[in-house]
């Protein structure tokens, strides 16, 4: 007996001081790479953002403090004796993520992407109350590299400053600077290209991530020199405000992908041609790329990075994907961890204290990432000098077949949207106990949360969610979680709210299973005979939901700031409705079409236009869902007039062809006002009317044909347009929302075309595949 308690006791110490060891390596790390901003310049800055988030007036009742005596990323709030409300932080992240703290649970104001300022009452009478409160994260992060050419790319620093200011305020401490550009051009001319090698190499502004990353070159492209000097400024003020507020930002190194002319100025160097990706054709493919283990990488990085540095500053830590979406030449342990070391070794020789910042997406490719190779990959460096994003870790977690990164601090990340699409979707369990599982797993290096979207502007509610948990040590209880969330987005504590959130909780907001959610819903993909829709919730809850929100207009006065959010709510599930219905009636399209059914078809064909029809309606009534704000605001960041039509097919391409042919059709698609009407209504019209014809002549329909004809009539000449569109809403959302809903409700009801042909993929299936997943990575 003695001798099993003390086998015990001697387990739980190790794991104790495993688990001290982890702890203290993640706040060594954020130490490092927190901003050296004088707790005066951090205090400024905060009193500066609490009076643009609630006016001048109304910030006078709070009081700011930084002090780093106190606990590592933490804060305190008091009432003091002058009536006023004392919040005092570690560092001006901790004391703004109070203040949101006081906001939403204490006055129950919350704010978020489309809602930036908070109405407070004049004689505000503020409540005594004592809060004290610390991050489980060390390191909270923030960003996709993909995000900046998604969702970012054509922002001003009006745009950016409201931005920032939701970062701090939800406890990001951590984000990125990818911005590269003017600096490049300055060391290629040092080096000898010319403008024209250079001009040839970098892409347009929709597509300078994959540029960067050496996926691509030069489409979508020129630019003007003057765009990249702006747009390095603009990252100078970015910056700045960040590292202002106590944000530490990661540079970008050097990955290794250089111009193709690189040749000419050193013949004599080793390189290797970067893959083809994504089917991309010369020119626009296949930059060179320098080994590692080259001196002239050594060279390039070192000369990158220190005028990096001399630009915009330096947190310790720096970005660098040399593979991303890409297979190395050598799959070989020694060769990757030659490539880690040289990679690392050009960090160390300009910053001694340099922390890789690394995307583990790389290592889901498990056909060729086996795990001597990351092992070899990661362990080449430091422990503790390699930070790794896991990027998708509420669906493809790769901590858990790495052994934690093989002791490399990591981050749980939860990614969620690819290409900024839109649709209800989200894993909000998942995202809540995975975070606390992977805090205590055994030997477990996690030193941090984050969230990579792709895109943002869609599913706030997951992502702050995510951000919440990443601060909280618990697992928060979600019902409770939602009903406040409910209270804080519309100012009002309405059952009929509270069940319509609750059902979303239950079901979009529920998502589990192993299928790849792009949002490439039947109404944004290409048509054809072969797709397959899927969902894996029951969709009623959606119209049970839409049929609250509805009723509940009420309750939501309409001069509240927050009955914005209200309209915003409902065109979104609006949307989610109409595009699950438009699913259901191609899977019954494809029955008639199978059967013969011809007037059935041609029933069908009618209703599924009827519903495009509304969904424009529904969307140009949203001020967040119009087409025309994308291109507008793509077009004011051309440096000069006869520069805008470059802007506005870079604009165009990326949500259509995304690419020259088509390389990755719609990846990026949104359900927008004026898409709809001008892109997506008119691909299902061709559609309809080829399959009718062929039905009527009884000839297969022919998919070559047709693909061929909606390419070129459609899809490219699509991003050569310059129609103009509005940018603002038209109609009144509820009215257009009320009376799409009693009219597909009662259509649902008495049709006799519309038969119950089941999505491919149910609840159960999803769950199954979850199942199996688990235990794949359980055995692992």
């Amino acid at each position: 007996m003695d001798g099993r308690f003390s086998k015990l006791l001697l387990i739980l110490t190790l794991l104790h001081v495993l688990s001290n060891a982890r702890g203290q390596l993640g706040e060594q790390l954020a130490r490092r790479l927190a901003p050296e901003t004088s707790p005066d310049i951090q205090e400024a800055a905060v009193r500066q953002l609490i009076q643009r988030v609630v006016g001048g007036q109304a910030s006078k009742s709070f009081e700011v403090e930084v002090n780093k005596v106190l606990d590592f990323r933490s804060y305190q709030i008091s009432l003091q004796d002058n009536g006023k409300v004392l919040i005092v932080g570690w560092d001006g992240v901790s004391v703004c993520k109070g203040f949101h703290y006081y906001l939403k649970y204490v006055l129950n104001k919350d704010l978020e992407w489309f809602k930036t300022h908070i109405e407070l009452p004049e004689n505000l009478q503020l409540p005594n109350v004592t809060i004290r409160s610390k991050s489980a994260s060390p390191i909270i992060y923030y960003q996709n590299v993909c995000t900046w050419s998604y969702s970012f790319v054509w922002w001003n620093i009006e745009q950016w400053r409201r931005h920032i200011d939701w970062m701090a305020l939800m406890g990001i401490n951590l984000s990125l600077a990818p911005n590269q550009e003017s600096v490049w051009q300055d060391v290629y001319s040092d080096l000898g290209l010319s403008a024209e090698e250079i001009d040839a190499h970098f892409a347009g502004p929709a597509f300078q991530a994959w540029q960067r990353m050496g996926n691509i070159r030069g489409w979508a492209g020129p630019l003007p020199p003057a765009h990249r000097r702006l747009q390095q400024l603009l990252q100078q003020r970015i910056v700045q405000a960040q590292r202002e507020l106590g944000m530490g930002v990661a540079l970008p190194a050097f990955a290794g992908h250089v111009p193709v002319a690189m040749r000419r100025i050193f013949p004599n160097a080793s390189y290797s041609v970067a893959q083809r990706w994504n089917h991309f054709p010369d020119p626009y493919c296949c930059s060179l790329f320098v080994e590692p283990g080259e001196a002239l990488f050594q060279q390039l990085a070192t000369m990158f990075l220190r005028r990096m540095v001399d630009t915009y500053g330096s947190n310790h830590i720096y970005f660098c994907d040399p593979f991303n979406e890409m297979l190395p030449p050598i799959a070989e342990p020694e060769y990757m961890r030659a490539t880690a070391t040289a990679i690392y070794d050009s960090m160390r020789e300009v910053d001694g204290d340099a922390v890789w910042l690394l995307q583990g997406w790389m290592f889901l490719n498990v056909d060729y990432w086996k795990d001597q190779l990351i092992e070899a990959f990661l362990t080449a460096v430091p422990r503790g000098r390699i930070l790794v994003l896991d990027l998708q870790s509420e669906q493809f977690p790769q901590y858990q077949r790495t052994f934690s990164y093989y002791g490399q601090p990591f981050v749980w990340c939860m990614l969620n949207n690819f290409g900024g699409t839109l649709g209800m979707f989200g894993s909000a369990r998942l995202i809540n106990t995975g975070i606390g599982a992977a805090r205590s797993m055994a030997n477990s290096s996690m030193v941090g949360v984050g969230i990579t979207p792709e895109g943002i502007n869609q599913n706030y509610v997951i992502f702050a969610l995510t951000l919440e948990r990443a601060w909280s040590a618990d697992n928060l209880q979600l019902s409770n979680w939602f009903d406040h969330f409910v209270l804080t987005r519309y100012g009002v504590n309405d059952t009929r709210l509270v069940q319509a959130w609750q059902l979303l909780r239950g079901s979009v907001y529920d998502f589990h299973g192993l299928n790849r959610m792009r949002g490439k819903y039947v109404l944004n993909r290409r048509p054809g005979l072969s797709l397959k829709p899927w969902t894996w919730y029951n969709a009623s809850s959606v119209n049970e939901a839409w049929q609250l929100l509805l009723s509940a207009k009420d309750v939501v006065p309409l001069e509240d700031e927050r009955y914005a959010i209200y309209e915003h709510d409902l065109v979104d599930i609006t949307r989610q409705y109409l595009q699950l219905s438009i699913d259901q009636i191609y899977v019954n399209l494809k029955s008639a079409y199978r059967k013969s059914q011809l007037s059935r078809f041609q029933y069908l064909a009618g209703k599924l236009q009827q519903m495009l029809d509304d969904m424009e309606s529904i969307l140009a009534s949203g001020a967040h869902f119009l087409l025309g704000n994308w291109l507008e605001d793509a077009k004011q960041l051309a440096p000069s007039i006869d520069q805008r039509p470059v802007y506005e097919f870079n604009a165009r391409n990326q949500l259509t062809a995304w690419g020259p042919n088509g390389q990755i059709l719609d990846y990026a698609g949104k359900q927008w006002s004026g898409m709809v009407r001008d892109y997506y209504k008119p691909r299902w019209n061709m559609f309809l009317d080829s399959v009718t014809l062929s039905m009527m002549s009884n000839r297969p329909f022919n998919a070559t044909i047709f693909k061929q004809r909606v390419a070129n009539e459609i899809e490219l000449p699509f991003s050569n347009l310059t129609n103009v569109y509005p940018t603002k809403p038209v109609g009144d959302t509820w009215l257009i929302s009320q009376d799409i809903y009693i009219r597909w409700n009662s259509y649902a009801k008495n049709t006799e075309f519309l038969h119950n042909n089941r999505l491919k993929l149910s609840i159960s299936e999803s769950t199954a595949q979850h199942r199996n997943h688990n235990k794949r990575n359980n055995k692992q």
